[in-house]
């Protein structure tokens, strides 16, 4: 979180020229070095992965795990849940068994991971790794999958299935994932620009990120950020397998969804981090929908300058910055804007700005259509 703050401040972007090792795109990449210099355990070999070496680090940093164990310590391992969001889980690790078949076609020994080479791989391994034994789930909804994540989550606590639930999200790149978007015609070869009328593409990026959630009641006499999931709203569409729908419809729904159950007006809203991929088709239709949504007071920008687009990480990182913006004040701009596209009905600017923030909201649009919303407030004001 220093870091990111860092980063946010002085506008210092993670994109780097792609070097990922077997992929020769002319892009740009936000990888994580950390991954690389990664050494699991010998009791955790079995698991070894690019995505899980990326969960097991996201779960190092700040007082996550002492957080965790104050919950486990009040409600047992059992009344935590975890629910992880994820695009390609561990394809990484599947591409590599494929390049290391034997002469005979097979795979060797330690390529037989039925626990990695699994789209549940996330949430087993966070529940390895840290010994829970409540209800698990991983989500797999394409972009909106680490979003969709506190949705599941809240329900779990309002039906009393659990007293607390760590939610999060981790993606890692991948040939499958570079090649595949290239193969769409999504990739830039420079920086992406979202909502700029010079935007040609996106930049992909890796991220892991995680939030514990407890009910209002509970979090009294817990440590805890003092801000409240105050809605969420959840759609899908299903207008094409990648294309998102001309009108936003689903994305529309989403949010108001999310605006009903927070029992806000849309005015209310002090800023929007946006999913905004820099996509031609995605930027002008959230673009639109929003401006036509919100007035334009409303303080919006899309953070994938700083990141590219973490897929199925994309959710929760996002909220991470909506989270931080609601906490600092400072609302980061869109990087690498430099005069919004004038086919879009939207105010922004790529320059930081600060505010004092009371509720904040921030969207992912996924392949397939599916949509989520979510709307974070101080709890003071949200009570």
């Amino acid at each position: 979180m220093d870091e990111l703050r860092a980063a946010l401040a002085t506008q210092r972007s993670g994109l780097r020229p792609n070097d990922f090792p077997g992929c020769n795109l002319p892009t740009w990449i936000g990888r994580v070095p950390a991954i690389d210099d990664y050494v699991f355990a010998p009791e955790l070999a079995a698991w070894q992965s690019r995505n899980n070496a990326l969960i097991a680090l996201g779960l190092q940093q700040g007082t996550l795990q002492q957080s965790l164990a104050q919950l486990v310590g009040r409600f047992g391992s059992a009344r935590i849940g975890v629910v992880m969001g994820s695009s390609t889980s561990s394809i990484d690790r599947s591409e590599e068994a494929y390049r290391h078949l034997d002469e005979q076609g097979q795979l060797p020994a330690e390529f037989l991971q039925e626990n990695v080479l699994n789209p549940h791989a996330p949430g087993l391994f966070v529940a390895q790794l840290l010994g829970l034994d409540g209800p698990n789930m991983t989500v797999n909804t394409a972009c909106s999958s680490s979003a969709k994540v506190f949705a599941t989550g809240a329900r779990w606590l309002r039906a009393g299935i659990v007293d607390a639930v760590l939610v999060g999200g981790a993606d890692t790149l991948c040939q499958s994932v570079l090649y595949g978007f290239h193969s769409l015609q999504l990739v830039s070869e420079s920086q992406c620009r979202p909502f700029d009328g010079a935007r040609d593409g996106i930049n992909l990026g890796e991220a892991a990120g995680f939030a514990l959630l407890v009910r209002g009641d509970d979090a009294q006499d817990i440590e805890h950020t003092g801000i409240q999931l105050s809605g969420y709203g959840e759609s899908s569409d299903a207008h094409h397998m990648s294309h998102p729908h001309p009108e936003g419809e689903g994305a529309r729904l989403a949010i108001e969804q999310a605006l009903a159950q927070a029992g806000l007006a849309p005015a209310q809203i002090d800023y929007i981090n946006l999913h905004g991929t820099a996509s031609r088709a995605n930027d002008h239709i959230e673009g639109n929908l929003v401006g036509a949504m919100f007035p334009a007071s409303t303080l919006a920008s899309s953070t994938k300058g700083w990141t590219g687009h973490t897929l199925g990480a994309a959710g929760i990182l996002e909220s991470i910055f909506a989270l931080e913006a609601l906490t600092s004040g400072l609302v980061p701009g869109t990087l690498n804007l430099a005069q919004v596209d004038p086919e879009i009905a939207i105010t922004m600017s790529a320059d930081n700005q600060t505010a004092k923030l009371t509720h904040v909201m921030s969207n992912s649009f996924g392949f397939g259509g599916n949509n989520a919303c979510l709307i974070f407030s101080r709890a003071e004001v949200a009570a």
